[in-house]
Parts: C-alpha cells; sequence; structure tokens
C-alpha cells in the first residue's frame, strides 16, 4: 500500500529567522499528532542548512525547490545538485509550472535535471500540469502525456521508484480554485495508466502521485481520500504551522 506524502513548497518566502520560527512551530505541532504520513519541506536556498540543522531529528525530509541542469561550472546564480546534498536534502522539486513559466523550462532542460538528480541521489519530485486554457480546450490528456513521457524520457525502471510526480494543474495554484477530487481523481488515474504502459502495473502502482493546486486543511481530506492521490505538494498554506498540520493530519 502507498503511504501518503505531503510536501511544503515554501517558494520564495522566509529568511532565516521566520524558517527557524515555522520549523519550530511544525516540530511542536507534530509532535502531538500520530500519523504515518511522510513530510516534506522546500524552503528557498538560503534556508537550507538552518533548516536541516532543525529537523536533523525528526521525521521531516528536507527538499529544494529546484535545481541547474550540470554538476558544476560557470553558470551564475544556478545551485548544484551536490551543494544540495551537502545540506541535507533527499528530494528536489522539477518541472514546476512556475519554472516552466515564468522561466521558460522546457521538457527536454526538466528531464535533463531528473536525470542528474537521480544520478546525484536526490528524489525529484516531478511537477506537471495543464493551463486553464488547455483544460478548457480539452487538451489535458494531451498536455499531460507530453510532460509525463518527455520528462521521464530514458528514466529506468530501477529509477522510477525515487520519483514522486505531483499533478499541479497551473490554473489552481495560488488563485483559491482547486479540481473538484473527482477531476484530480482522473487526471492521477491517467497518469497511472500512462506509467503502466511506459513502465509497469506494478511501477504504476507503487508511484507516489501528489496533488497540488490551492490545497487546504478543509478541502485536503476530500482529495486525499481518492485512490490514486497519495498525497500533497502544498503551497502557500505550508507557510502556517497549523494550516499545514492540518493537510498532514487529513493525509
Amino acid at each position: 500500500m502507498r503511504i501518503k506524502i505531503v510536501a511544503g513548497n515554501w517558494k520564495m518566502n522566509n529568511d532565516i529567522s521566520q524558517t527557524r520560527t515555522l520549523i519550530k512551530k511544525l516540530i511542536d505541532g507534530l509532535k502531538v499528532e500520530s500519523t504515518n504520513c511522510g513530510v516534506i519541506i522546500c524552503p528557498p536556498f538560503t534556508s537550507l542548512a538552518g533548516a536541516n540543522e532543525l529537523i536533523n531529528e525528526t521525521n521531516i525530509k528536507l527538499g529544494a525547490q529546484n535545481m541547474y541542469a550540470e554538476e558544476k561550472g560557470a553558470f551564475t546564480g544556478e545551485i548544484s545538485p551536490d551543494m544540495l546534498k551537502s545540506v541535507g536534502c533527499e528530494y528536489v522539486i522539477l518541472g514546476h509550472s512556475e519554472r516552466r513559466t515564468i522561466f521558460k523550462e522546457t521538457d527536454e532542460l526538466i528531464n535533463k535535471k531528473i536525470h542528474l538528480a537521480l544520478k546525484k541521489d536526490l528524489n525529484p519530485i516531478f511537477c506537471v500540469g495543464e493551463t486553464e486554457q488547455e483544460r478548457e480546450d480539452d487538451k489535458t490528456e494531451e498536455v499531460i502525456k507530453r510532460q509525463v513521457t518527455e520528462g521521464l524520457s530514458k528514466v529506468s525502471s530501477s529509477d522510477m521508484g525515487k520519483i514522486i510526480i505531483a499533478y499541479e494543474p497551473i490554473w489552481a495554484i495560488g488563485t483559491g480554485k482547486n479540481a473538484t477530487p473527482e477531476q484530480a481523481q482522473a487526471v492521477h488515474l491517467f497518469i497511472r495508466d500512462l506509467i503502466a504502459q511506459n513502465y509497469s502495473q506494478k511501477i504504476a502502482n507503487d508511484l507516489i502521485i501528489q496533488y497540488g493546486g490551492s490545497v487546504k486543511p478543509d478541502n485536503a481530506k476530500e482529495l486525499l481520500s481518492q485512490r490514486d492521490i497519495d498525497g500533497a505538494l502544498v503551497g502557500g498554506a505550508s507557510l502556517k504551522a497549523d494550516a499545514f498540520i492540518g493537510i498532514i493530519k487529513a493525509a
């Protein structure tokens, strides 16, 4: 049986002091909760080292929000996988819609990042999702199929066990809108069937597929009770300890 995993993507929020305050609240809040849910936090780069020290003796895992597709070199302003590993990261978010839309990252670049992350023993949280226009044009499955197929191109069957896929409909990120549980479940099942076709049914059955897009404590239980939704990639609500813990409890 797949476990639920809830990850918090803090985006460009929280300096070092704010990071410490939030993590301490999370640790205190989770102490009184009995949960078998996996928890990952993804602070900004400047807070990763400090976050790692605070969560060192807890069950909370550390992830980064992005990384570059090269091991080192003249890439001003970029972060390498070895740098992430050196501060305790086990996970890295790749292909987030904001990287795709704002920074124009392509499926080819995201695929290159995934391969490098796997080579360096980082677990990718691989994001896919359609725009509102693509959904209205009935292109959701076409877009998801392209993103999944090209993003995972030449990824081995053995490496698939290290990957989490996060379905994030772009029209639901930070908008207050969210896919209905039925809409989200349908896309999650489509992704799982696609992995079964490209790999095997066992790999598909074992794959963790998170939902992301305005997940909050009051809608988390219904979303996360769907058969093929294995957790959440949480944005804004992960910046508030009570809200994030509420989603973890729902999971």
